[in-house]
């Protein structure tokens, strides 16, 4: 008799039909679990190489701005996830000698929690982003690229840059399936104080098993442009993009 369990593994990076060799897993399972568990760690623990990423933008004639928050390293990151939603004193005064009067769009990258997911799909999606924004005509800010950063710090830069969208690519939570997804978070009106509620969220942007760059970036584009044009964001804002327009 077959077990359906095992034609269900094709649609799944989840953990199904393992089989098992007495009362455990078989030792071909175990050892999938061990390396995934290194590779989130890994993904977590990491630094992210800001210097090699800072200079693919210099290449593409991308403006941006080196940015820090006040943590010190992985391990305080983990440990003080207050501050990774601060910027340091140095880059405050840094994003106010930014000309104004303003941007449409303030972009921030940051490793977040998955250095692996930044270094591995960081670049391929911020191309695609640019280039929707470009094609809406939007004025986009020099990219923020900011290590050990959280989700909430795109508000005090969105605010600082006056920027009417803000947007930051960051490194999700790695798990024992995936050690490499990005999100990108969009806020309407970034200032100090936006709850979560007021953001919109793409998720598990890691192609070929996740949400490809173009389809993230092309998603995006849209809520930004709904954002824009109703002036809401985050829950307020529904998804009605037509399926035909998600290529």
């Amino acid at each position: 008799m077959n077990d359906p369990w095992h034609g269900l593994r094709r649609f799944t990076q989840a953990r199904i039909a393992l089989g098992r060799a007495g009362s455990g897993v078989t030792t071909a399972a175990y050892l999938e679990f061990q390396l995934a568990h290194a590779g989130a760690r890994d993904a977590v623990q990491q630094t992210w190489n800001v210097d090699d990423f800072a200079e693919q933008l210099q290449q593409q004639s991308l403006a941006h701005i080196r940015l820090n928050t006040p943590v010190i390293d992985r391990t305080h990151y983990l440990r003080r996830p207050d501050l990774g939603r601060r910027l340091d004193d140095d880059s405050l005064q840094r994003l106010k000698q930014v000309a104004e009067p303003g941007f449409d769009v303030a972009i921030v990258i940051s490793n977040g929690l998955s250095s692996t997911a930044v270094e591995t799909h960081g670049m391929p999606l911020l191309q695609r982003i640019v280039a929707r924004y470009t094609e809406m005509q939007l004025s986009i800010a020099p990219i923020c690229l900011l290590p050990n950063a959280r989700v909430a710090i795109s508000d005090p830069i969105g605010a600082l840059l006056h920027a009417r969208l803000s947007v930051i690519v960051v490194g999700e939570r790695p798990g024992l399936s995936a050690a490499d997804s990005l999100g990108v978070y969009m806020t309407y009106a970034p200032r100090e104080g936006n709850t979560d509620a007021e953001r919109n969220c793409l998720s598990n942007i890691r192609p070929p098993d996740g949400l490809s760059y173009e389809a993230a970036a092309q998603k995006l584009a849209y809520l930004s442009r709904e954002a824009l044009r109703s002036g809401i964001s985050g829950v307020l804002l529904k998804d009605d993009m037509p399926k035909r327009l998600l290529g």
